[in-house]
């Protein structure tokens, strides 16, 4: 007696059931902090009287928060990349003509933007924070790099909501949206241009503004989110038809 899951395809389906399982985990937490907590904190701070919460939530609550988020992080980026490696061979030498590889290549460099935010810039930066929570509650001044590492995180965080919407809209597209290929078409041109679209949004959410391109309230990154998704999609389809 065999058993299927003990099979290639087998494997392939444990490392996507991984995959989602910690990307559940991730996406869940971001859009936590990004559409629940960012929201409660602007109600504290604007109420003199319960201020002070804010605090014993940075000091108990978002460590905790931000564990499950960094390491869902880094499992879905693992098992991502495992994943890929056992369904790429798959295609054979033809795999970078296939309408696959340009939406879950799109999906996937998203995905690995969004994780070096996650451990490069958003957990350094809240650790400061943390820190600077902690020093206030046993009576000392706050760390005066606090408001800017808070400023730092809270940016890349907007961002990576910004970037999930297509993330998830390609990663998705891949085995469930095919798309006319022309079996010639220039795979290196396509990437630069993606590349270079991707490359500008992320170089804002390192030194840019949320107010650069409109992505500060929630009806504002959602809106974002879905014209960036849209951009991407009709260049990947004009790009595998026409390039």
């Amino acid at each position: 007696m065999s058993f299927s899951l003990f099979s290639s395809a087998g494997t392939e389906l444990f490392l996507r059931y991984i995959h989602y399982f910690a990307g559940v985990i991730w996406i869940g937490v971001l859009y936590y902090f990004n559409f629940i907590q960012g929201e409660w904190f602007k109600e504290l701070d604007a109420d003199e009287k319960i201020k002070s919460s804010r605090g014993v939530a940075v000091r108990t609550l978002v460590p905790r928060a931000l564990a499950w988020f960094r390491y869902g992080a880094l499992a879905t980026f693992i098992s991502g990349v495992a994943l890929l490696a056992v369904k790429g061979p798959a295609f054979g030498s033809a795999m970078f003509q296939t309408s696959w590889w340009a939406f879950i290549g799109t999906g996937a460099l998203l995905g690995t933007i969004m994780f070096l935010n996650v451990w490069l810039i958003i957990w350094p930066n809240q650790k400061i924070v943390i820190a600077s929570a902690k020093q206030i509650a046993a009576g000392g001044a706050a760390l005066p790099e606090a408001a800017a590492a808070g400023a730092k995180a809270g940016l890349a965080s907007r961002h990576n909501t910004l970037f999930s919407l297509p993330m998830l809209f390609f990663m998705g597209a891949a085995s469930h949206l095919p798309a006319q290929v022309n079996p010639e078409y220039n795979g290196k041109i396509l990437a630069l241009i993606l590349i270079v679209i991707i490359g500008l949004l992320e170089l804002n959410a390192i030194k840019g503004k949320t107010d650069t391109i409109k992505i500060t309230s929630i009806k504002g990154v959602v809106h974002m989110g879905i014209l960036l998704t849209a951009i991407l999609y009709f260049v990947i389809e004009f790009g595998i038809q026409k390039l």
